[in-house]
This record gives C-alpha cells, sequence and structure tokens, in this order.
C-alpha cells in the first residue's frame, strides 16, 4: 500500500482525488493539503466518505512531515510544482507532479538536480501520453507504417476565456498567467505524446524552440460581453497572445510544430498529427493516409471519405490496456487517460522500475514555456534547450508508456 499525500484541491486535485486515488486499492491517502480552508475540508471528508482517514493541512511542508509517506501528488498551481516536488524529493518522498509550465529554466535545472542527488522517482503526469488516439499511432509508427518519421504537430485547442477572465473570482492560477506572460503556457499535452514518439531523451533530443505570437485581444473582447465582469477584469491588459505558434527542432532531423489556441472561439482538439515517408496520421478526423492511396483534391471529400478510417487498424495495432479497457476506467477521468497514468506510477513504485515520464522528460517539455517566452520577445529567435540529460540522451534505451 503506497501511503500518500495530496496536494492542491481545486478542480483538477479534486477531480483526481475522487475519480482515480481514492478508488486505486494501492493508494491510501493519508494527507491532503491547499491553501483554501473549503477545499481542503472539502477533500478530507471525501478520502472519510471512501472509508479513510486524512489529516488536512494548509502548509504543504507540514502535509510531507506525515510519517511514512510514500509517495506526494502534485497538483497546485503550476507555478509551485518544482518546489513542492524539490522539497519532496530530499525527503525521499516520491513525486507524482502534474502538467504545466515552468517560470525559469533553473527550476528544470534543479528539478534534475535534486532528482539525480536524491534518487527519489519523480514522474511527469502528462495524462494524453495514454490517450487511444496517440498510442494507436505510436503502435503504427512503432511497425514502421509511417515510414521514418519526419515531422509532428499537436495544439491545445481549448476555449478557455471563461477560465481565464474569471480567475480571481473563481481562484484559479491562469488568469495571473495570461495577464502577465506570453508564451507556450501549455505544451505538454501535445508534445508529450510526440517526444515519446520521437523518442526524445531516448535517442533523440530537442534542440532548439522557436515561438510568434498574435496580439491579445480575444480575452478583453469577450470581458466587455460579460454583464458580471469585475472591474478587475475589465481593467485588464492580458500580455498573453490569442494564438502562440511553436516550432521545435530535433537532433533526429525532425521538426515538431505546437500550437497553442486558448482565448479564441473554438471546439476542443489537440490537432496531433504525425508525419512520414510512408504515410500519415491526423487525430482532426482519425484517419490514416499511406503510400499508394487515392489522392483527393478536395479536403472536404478526403475528411469525408476518410473519418475514422484509423479504426481499421485497431484490431492489429491499438495496444491491449485500450482493447481490455473497462467502463470504470472510462469513467475514472479524461476518458480513462488519468486512470492509465496514474496506475503506471504506481506500478513503477511498487516494482522500482522507471517512471515511464520521468524527471529529463518533465524538465525538457516544461522548459518549452520559458524558452517560447524568450523567443517571443527576441522576435521568434531560436533558442538553445538545454540537454538536462548531460550527453546521455543518445544511449537511453526506448521507453514507451505502455507495451506496444
Amino acid at each position: 500500500m503506497i501511503r500518500a499525500c495530496v496536494i492542491g484541491l481545486g478542480g483538477r486535485g479534486f477531480g483526481l482525488l475522487k475519480g482515480v486515488l481514492l478508488k486505486n486499492p494501492d493508494i491510501e491517502v493519508v494527507a491532503v493539503c491547499d491553501l483554501y480552508e473549503d477545499r481542503l475540508a472539502r477533500g478530507v471528508d471525501k478520502v472519510k466518505e471512501c472509508g479513510g482517514d486524512a489529516k488536512g493541512y494548509t502548509d504543504y511542508k507540514e502535509a510531507l512531515n506525515t510519517a511514512g509517506l510514500d509517495a506526494a501528488f502534485v497538483f497546485s498551481d503550476w507555478s509551485t510544482h518544482a518546489e513542492i516536488a524539490i522539497h519532496a524529493m530530499r525527503k525521499g518522498i516520491a513525486v507524482a507532479s502534474e502538467v504545466g509550465c515552468e517560470y525559469s529554466l533553473e527550476n528544470c535545472h534543479q528539478l534534475v538536480r535534486v532528482q539525480e542527488e536524491t534518487g527519489t522517482p519523480y514522474m511527469f503526469m502528462e495524462n494524453c501520453c495514454w490517450n487511444r488516439d496517440e498510442l494507436l499511432a505510436t503502435a503504427m509508427a512503432r511497425k514502421n507504417m509511417f515510414g521514418t518519421i519526419v515531422h509532428c504537430a499537436g495544439a491545445y485547442g481549448h476555449d478557455l476565456r471563461n477560465e481565464v477572465a474569471y480567475g480571481h473570482v473563481n481562484r484559479h492560477y491562469r488568469f495571473d498567467n495570461y495577464l502577465n506572460r506570453c508564451c507556450e503556457n501549455y505544451p505538454t499535452h501535445e508534445l508529450g505524446p510526440i517526444a515519446k514518439l520521437l523518442d526524445i531523451n531516448r535517442g533523440n533530443r530537442i534542440l532548439t524552440v522557436s515561438s510568434f505570437a498574435t496580439k491579445a485581444v480575444g480575452l478583453e473582447e469577450y470581458i466587455k460581453t460579460r454583464e458580471d465582469a469585475t472591474e478587475e477584469m475589465k481593467n485588464a491588459r492580458f500580455k498573453q497572445g490569442d494564438i502562440v505558434t511553436t516550432v521545435l527542432t530535433c537532433a533526429g532531423g525532425e521538426t515538431i510544430l505546437l500550437r497553442l489556441d486558448t482565448t479564441l472561439p473554438r471546439s476542443y482538439s489537440r490537432e496531433f498529427t504525425v508525419r512520414g515517408t510512408k504515410g500519415l496520421y491526423m487525430q482532426e478526423t482519425n484517419s490514416v493516409f499511406l503510400d499508394g492511396e487515392k489522392e483527393n483534391w478536395s479536403p472536404a471529400d478526403y475528411y469525408k471519405e476518410n473519418l475514422n478510417n484509423a479504426k481499421k487498424y485497431e484490431e492489429e495495432f491499438l495496444p491491449a490496456i485500450w482493447k481490455e479497457v473497462t467502463p470504470e476506467v472510462l469513467a475514472a477521468g479524461h476518458g480513462g487517460m488519468d486512470w492509465f497514468a496514474y496506475k503506471a506510477f504506481v506500478d513503477a513504485l511498487k516494482n522500482g522500475t522507471p517512471m515511464p515520464i520521468d524527471v529529463y522528460d518533465g524538465a525538457t517539455w516544461q522548459a518549452v514555456s520559458v524558452l517560447s517566452e524568450i523567443s517571443i520577445k527576441a522576435g521568434g529567435a531560436p533558442q538553445e534547450m538545454p540537454d538536462f540529460t548531460n550527453g546521455r540522451w543518445f544511449k537511453r534505451p526506448r521507453l514507451d508508456v505502455c507495451e506496444m
């Protein structure tokens, strides 16, 4: 049994506590922590409702002093992830750190240094690495269905205007981020699966980051339409560009295109795309196009004819975890991705095996935010990605998040 502390009980944290952690028979939540008393009380009550007994804290350092802790689940705001993870690792407490971005390269370097010095397990919890579409495409790539991969693309396309604009009203950290920064502030949902497919930090690595941002008008125009907007909202002048486009170059010769698109009207999509010498996968239509197949001059006709044709490849290529998925797993959070990610952390911790998304991945993927901010200020000039593995990337073996 893994004795765990949960730090951060906002929407994401409480959802994971309720939907994933308290349903995993290998996890015993013995401490919960949040700055806000109402969220803390809700967390304590939920653990009790599920038959457990967790003490509540408003100070994460006190929470991490709980006797016999094996793991800390870090669900707090982005700016605190590294600080809390470092403190936990120095105490020998394994860390599962939720997704987000970083604010300095020093934070990324320190994460790596402390993990290497202490040997404490650390996992960056990018749930999209376990999504059905991304795993199907990765499995097909592993079987050379797309030939030599030359380019991948992805996006975080999600209309967050309400969440961001009402951030201070709802105690959400995104408001301050959009007010004060302009960068690729949420790269890992799309970058994570791409990095795993391209063996980043395991035979390949990201060399440079170049970013470009549009003007920032989406949030301000949205706020003008809200009758209940506060004076703070009305007076806010956001720095975050409505769309940020980022290009990464890789040691293997591949390029990666990322787009952050969260403050204009749209439907959700990660736009995951894989391009190779023998074919492509496109998440927007869940379609596969292989060399020699019928070329269609009309995109609309192509989409109509090939929508969801990737399903015909599932029997041969879809990983077993998705073929055997249960209704309970699908209901656990984000269509099953959350369950798979946290089960992987627990399994690695119990078995003493490498974390499928380790500290080098967490540092590299989050550093994209830092470098994109610098690049945007420099007119899109390429910024060099540090080698957080210190030269070990070219000999570290491939590690997929599940059996392909």
